[in-house]
């Protein structure tokens, strides 16, 4: 529908208007479907992992190296929500050939990675027309338990139709928001269905440009959200453990692609959202919220004024008080600090760097990304994180042989990621190049790389768990026409 002319005149005042105006505390919110909880089982305890048709097992990993330290991986971002993890002992470099594949599963559609906890492996995925749920053993591959419900969507550009939420972990439960908006709460430990609600009808969400698409996040027995609702009701929170509303934010701002986290600003936990999704006038920005009451206490407009963008990368927070957000359409990214009056003030802008759907690095006082819009865009550049000023940019290629005396490719990273662990970057690229990065302000040098396989839409994030690295292969493998996979490599130092 599009927007009279003094319409959109007031309702771009009203955005602008958002970013002085003083906190505003949200309003009680009637729940419009209460769901129905179903306890947990009690005493009952799951079967033994079972092999599948969809699995292929190839070899035991390494032991974990005594002493190594590891962390779960309970959502996509990783234990931290900015892609780092504790973890150590890990390779130093690749052996001949590459990490050592531990076992494959052939998965369905969408752009999510799994979730590990308590020796737990969750993959979100749509198989045929079901989204599913696969809870896994992470070093073997086999099943636990399976959770399967009906999904129509057709994506209307062309790209995955499966769900772009990764599941997410947290005190025994799983949590799924699939790509039409269902949100499901599973036992982890026997995958029985507790909850479960569809936030499309329940709150009068559109289909946007690509479905559904935030992974929600848990804090202090809330799952929180960003909608972009009805009403102007941008974020809600649900009690985790019964899918029942507590409170709701209203802002203009319409639902992202970028995935809310919680994070300590000021010496408190605020909640930063970088809303903006489908809009006419294209609006969006980052919501600065108290995560106990959703009061809003500033939003700070930035959005590429084209209706074809979204926004799609989190929020990273830089010390105590900066968050960069980031938009790869046109106006790149800028460096937030909150003031002692919980106000965005703008820190600098670096119209060069910004992300698609990455999630920067911060890295002794850096940021580190792959910015840009297309793959012949993208690069990997360093900013000064004080400062804003970019240290340096740099597009490495090299040359891939195809097997069986097939013609070379002109390789890059293109639009990669960066998952920084035992005191090392781990650079994965857009067609399934994995590389060991040492990154620092003077620039970059690939301490090893390898080509895993030859495959588009390698976009998300690897995630790594005693010392295993899990890869979703999204498309087909050219190399051997492999079908999408998930992938668990050997990283175990000897």
């Amino acid at each position: 529908m599009k927007i009279p002319p003094l319409s959109r005149c007031l309702l771009m005042f009203s955005i602008l208007w958002a970013g002085c105006a003083p906190a505003v505390r949200s309003e009680p919110l009637a729940d419009p479907a209460p769901p129905k909880v179903t306890a947990p089982p009690e005493g009952q305890t799951s079967a033994e992992p079972q092999s599948f048709d969809r699995l292929t097992y190839r070899a035991a990993p390494k032991p974990l190296p005594e002493g190594a330290v590891t962390e779960p991986w309970p959502r996509f971002l990783g234990p931290h929500d900015d892609a780092t993890t504790r973890e150590t002992k890990l390779l130093a470099k690749f052996p001949a050939g590459g990490p050592k594949i531990v076992w494959e599963m052939r998965k369905g559609t969408g752009y999510t990675s799994p979730a590990i906890v308590d020796g737990r492996l969750v993959m979100f995925h749509r198989l045929d027309d079901e989204e599913t749920v696969e809870c896994l053993d992470p070093e073997t591959g086999r099943r636990h338990w399976v959770h399967a419900y009906p999904v129509e969507y057709r994506d209307r550009y062309g790209y995955s139709n499966g769900p772009r939420a990764s599941a997410v972990i947290d005190s025994g439960k799983v949590y799924t928001l699939g790509v039409t908006g269902v949100l499901t709460c599973l036992d982890l430990r026997t995958g029985t269905r507790l909850w479960g609600r569809d936030l499309a009808a329940d709150f009068q969400i559109g289909d946007n440009f690509f479905g559904y698409g935030s992974c929600p996040v848990i804090h202090d027995g809330k799952l929180i959200a960003n909608l972009g609702g009805a009403g102007r009701l941008c974020v809600v929170a649900f009690d985790q453990h019964t899918g029942a509303t507590i409170w709701g934010t209203r802002h203009e701002w319409g639902a992202s692609y970028s995935s809310p986290v919680v994070k300590t600003l000021r010496g408190q936990p605020r909640l930063l959202v970088f809303a903006g999704g489908e809009s006419d006038p294209a609006t969006g920005g980052l919501l600065c919220i108290d995560p106990a009451t959703g009061t809003l206490h500033d939003a700070y407009p930035w959005r590429a004024d084209k209706f074809e963008s979204v926004n799609a990368s989190s929020p990273i927070v830089v010390g105590d008080d900066r968050v960069y957000v980031s938009d790869c359409y046109e106006k790149g990214g800028v460096m937030l600090e909150l003031t002692a009056d919980l106000k965005w003030k703008e820190a600098w802008k670096a119209p060069g760097f910004g992300m698609h759907w990455m999630t920067p690095l911060v890295k002794d006082g850096h940021l580190y990304g792959f910015p840009g819009r297309n793959e012949p865009d993208a690069s990997l550049a360093c900013y000064d994180a004080a400062s804003g000023e970019e240290k340096w940019r740099q597009d490495p290629e090299w040359s891939f042989a195809m097997p069986n005396g097939g013609r070379d490719y002109r390789l890059r990273f293109f639009r990669g990621s960066l998952l920084q662990a035992d005191g090392r970057t781990w650079a994965l690229g857009e067609l399934g190049t994995l590389a060991i990065f040492d990154l620092s302000p003077a620039g970059l040098k690939i301490v090893d790389q390898t080509q895993l396989f030859l495959s588009r839409s390698t976009w998300s994030l690897p995630v790594l768990h005693r010392g295993l690295l899990y890869i979703s292969q999204h498309e087909d493998n050219f190399l051997d026409s492999g079908k999408p996979r998930l992938i668990c490599y050997d990283l175990r130092a000897e």
